[in-house]
């Protein structure tokens, strides 16, 4: 008997959580470290289990659970900036795009790419100016900011650290998808 093979196709959900084929290497490891971000959602969602039990059944509440999970909910709102970029996924007002040609429709893809990198690169100017604060003392000397509570963590210099970070990221991201926009050939 002879058979056929038939190979599938892509899985049309798994693809609708790849980055953008225009978003290049970059956009490929975003999508990677997403899961990360992912984890970090539902490992707060146990902390605050953990917090209510602790809090409502032994009477002893903790210090350290609701900063952490602020913190880990931070982070991932932030990343998701980047990884919906990367996935092409960020807003758009679609009653315009949707009706779009080929070659219109790339053109807008560039100028979105376009005001979105230099918007991005103001945010990350914006948060450099935050991080100089949340990472030295007046003398200069590194000391990164606290919370102030009885536990003290770095967490806020820590975030906007990560946030630096991450807008130079989404700058990144947004001047490659414009090259690789305007390399693309238009659909006709």
């Amino acid at each position: 008997m002879n058979e056929t093979r038939h190979e599938a196709g892509p899985d049309p959900e798994r693809l609708a959580f790849a980055a953008v084929p225009e978003a290049g290497p970059l956009g490929r490891a975003i999508n990677r470290f997403g899961i990360f971000f992912a984890i970090a959602i539902l490992a707060s969602a146990f902390m605050l289990f953990f917090e209510v039990i602790m809090r409502y059944v032994f009477n002893s509440p903790t210090t350290w659970v609701h900063e952490t999970v602020v913190f880990l909910n931070a982070c991932a709102f932030i990343f998701g900036g980047l990884y919906v970029a990367a996935l092409n996924r960020h807003i758009r007002v679609v009653l315009i795009y949707d009706h779009l040609g080929g070659r219109l429709r790339r053109g807008f893809d560039i100028a979105i790419s376009i005001a979105c990198m230099i918007s991005s690169g103001f945010f990350a100017w914006a948060s450099w100016q935050a991080v100089k604060r949340a990472a030295w003392t007046p003398q200069g000397e590194i000391h990164i900011e606290t919370s102030g509570s009885a536990w003290n963590p770095a967490y806020p210099g820590i975030i906007k650290i990560f946030l630096f970070v991450i807008m130079i990221l989404l700058t990144i991201q947004f001047l490659i998808l414009a090259i690789n926009y305007a390399r693309r050939k238009a659909d006709l």
